[in-house]
């Protein structure tokens, strides 16, 4: 498979990075970082961008530029000061041409665990490979689906929904309180906008603390993440299609 061959947690920080990135794809262009507020303690993303100061001043007057030369590309060294712990890096799933790599679905509050498991179960009887990681508060869960080529986000987000309603409706004792939304969160890029972004897993000081990791439909961290992660498997458009034209007739 793509960037997956034989790594595990021993490989080379390079093998990791490429298998990293050929998952989490999104757009590459721009990306969203984690940022901390020292006087008031309030957290939220922001695209990384050149001059960090010149932007915030051109937030407070008002004359924001939205200059594409501005942003920062998301890099591979991006992604190591992100695995390391050195930043908390995010990416924006919708595309230029409103495709995605990925479908992720978020879950979060007390019921989040047995909502996984029942998205889970429905995704297997569908043969539909789902990953599932623990979110990085600790308290929800990110169920993500790979693609093998981008497809439409209108089309993914409808596989999303699919499952969503299927999970529903075998346990009925679950009503998936605990969902939250889907990404991408658009079928359509905004104008002048990158669409929701989804934080990037495996961050370092989080991951320390038991959050933004792999496990299990048991909740069961994987002891080798990344020998994990190179046995993900993605699902091709052809089957996406397939499923949800089964579904319409159902």
């Amino acid at each position: 498979k793509e960037g997956s061959t034989a790594v595990n947690s021993e490989s080379p920080k390079q093998a990791k990075i490429r298998l990293f990135r050929s998952l989490f794809k999104g757009r590459e262009d721009v990306y969203p970082v984690r940022w901390v507020s020292k006087k008031t303690g309030k957290s939220g993303y922001s695209p990384a961008v050149k001059d960090p100061l010149r932007r915030w001043r051109s937030e407070q007057n008002g004359t924001l530029n939205k200059d594409p030369d501005e942003y920062l590309p998301l890099s591979d060294h991006v992604i190591q000061d992100h695995l390391e712990g050195k930043l908390v890096a995010g990416i924006y799933p919708l595309l230029r041409d409103d495709t995605c790599h990925f479908l992720a679905t978020d879950l979060d509050g007390e019921s989040h665990q047995d909502d996984a498991r029942a998205f889970a179960q429905v995704c297997e009887e569908l043969k539909i490979p789902v990953t599932i990681e623990r979110s990085r508060s600790g308290n929800g869960a990110h169920l993500w689906i790979f693609f093998e080529e981008p497809i439409p986000a209108a089309v993914a987000r409808k596989l999303g929904f699919v499952i969503l309603t299927k999970a529903m409706e075998k346990r009925r004792e679950i009503t998936l309180k605990s969902y939250d939304r889907l990404f991408p969160n658009q079928d359509t890029l905004p104008k002048g906008g990158f669409g929701n972004l989804i934080a990037l897993p495996l961050q370092r000081e989080v991951r320390d603390k038991g959050g933004s990791v792999f496990v299990d439909p048991t909740f069961r961290e994987f002891s080798d993440q990344w020998e994990y992660l190179s046995n993900v498997r993605k699902m091709g458009r052809a089957q996406v299609e397939e499923l949800l034209a089964t579904a319409q007739q159902e």
